[in-house]
Formats: structure tokens, C-alpha cells, sequence
């Protein structure tokens, strides 16, 4: 029972809005809308994540403030290579990255500070080798790219995420 009144609160806003949107309080709507809802919570017990292990510190504080350093100069050097088009030869590319990292909330974060900073882009996570494929717009040097996530993002996200 427990499992399908597992959030009561949940339920009966699901039934609410059920009979807001029908417009009507006729005993078919609020039965087939409790039925509804007691369906939908029994899913939504069945989804319980892992519960998140965060140490706060000013590790985070450091982390806030690379990644928006990070974005400013992306921003920049982005913005340089879109203006002189044809004047310097840029060289995108897909790069496997091997991580340490396996939590999942600190991959999340990690595909967050990826994506955001312009000229990276998150494209595939492969579990099993625990390898991240990542587009980068102005691939130069591949190691460079690698320590670069590594000791400036996948360390202290690791920290953070124990």
C-alpha cells in the first residue's frame, strides 16, 4: 500500500489538476482520476534515485568560480574564431575522454560545465569503459584537452561528490 500512496500530496494534486483540466466533478472523472494518479505515483516510486552525497566546501566556490572564467574565455575564444573565418584553419574534433568519475550526479554536473562552456560539447558517455566522447570546436592537442577536464573539473567534482 505504501507503494502507491507513497507520495499522498503528489496524489492528490495529480487528482486535481485531473478534474481542473476535465472542468468537472462527476464521480467517473474522480475515480478515473484517482486511478490515474495512484498509477502515475506507483511509477514514480519505482524511479527512486540514489540519494546525493555532497561535502560542502569551498571547493564548490572554486569550481563556480572556474567554470565561469572558463565560459568568459570560451566565450571569447569562440568568438575570435567565428570573426576570422578564413583567416586561421580550425581543426574540430571528437575526443575520448577516460574519466575516474562514476557518481552520477557529479557526471550530470560535469556534462553541465561541458556543454555550457562554448566550443565543448557533451556527446556520448559510454558506462561500461567509463570514457566520455566530447566535440571540441578548436581541437589543437588531444592530452592538452584531457588534463585539462581532468584536473580542472573531474577533480574537484570528485571532491565535491563522495
Amino acid at each position: 500500500m505504501k507503494r502507491f500512496l507513497s507520495y499522498p500530496l503528489m496524489g492528490l494534486a495529480l487528482l486535481g489538476f485531473w478534474l481542473l483540466l476535465n472542468q468537472s466533478l462527476a464521480p467517473g472523472h474522480i475515480l478515473l482520476g484517482a486511478l490515474i494518479a495512484v498509477v502515475a505515483l506507483s511509477g514514480l516510486s519505482a524511479l527512486q534515485p540514489e540519494p546525493v552525497r555532497i561535502r560542502f566546501s569551498w571547493t564548490m566556490v572554486r569550481l563556480a568560480g572556474m567554470v565561469l572564467a572558463d565560459i568568459f574565455r570560451s566565450n571569447l575564444a569562440v568568438g575570435k574564431i567565428i570573426l576570422a573565418r578564413g583567416k586561421r584553419d580550425v581543426q574540430a574534433g571528437f575526443l575520448e575522454l577516460p574519466l575516474d568519475m562514476t557518481n552520477r550526479y557529479g557526471l550530470a554536473v560535469l556534462g553541465i560545465v561541458i556543454t555550457a562552456t562554448p566550443g565543448t560539447l557533451w556527446m556520448q558517455y559510454d558506462p561500461a569503459r567509463n570514457v566520455l566522447l566530447l566535440h571540441v570546436l578548436d581541437l589543437v592537442d588531444e592530452e592538452h584537452w584531457i588534463r585539462l577536464i581532468k584536473s580542472r573539473y573531474e577533480r574537484l567534482l570528485m571532491e565535491i561528490f563522495r
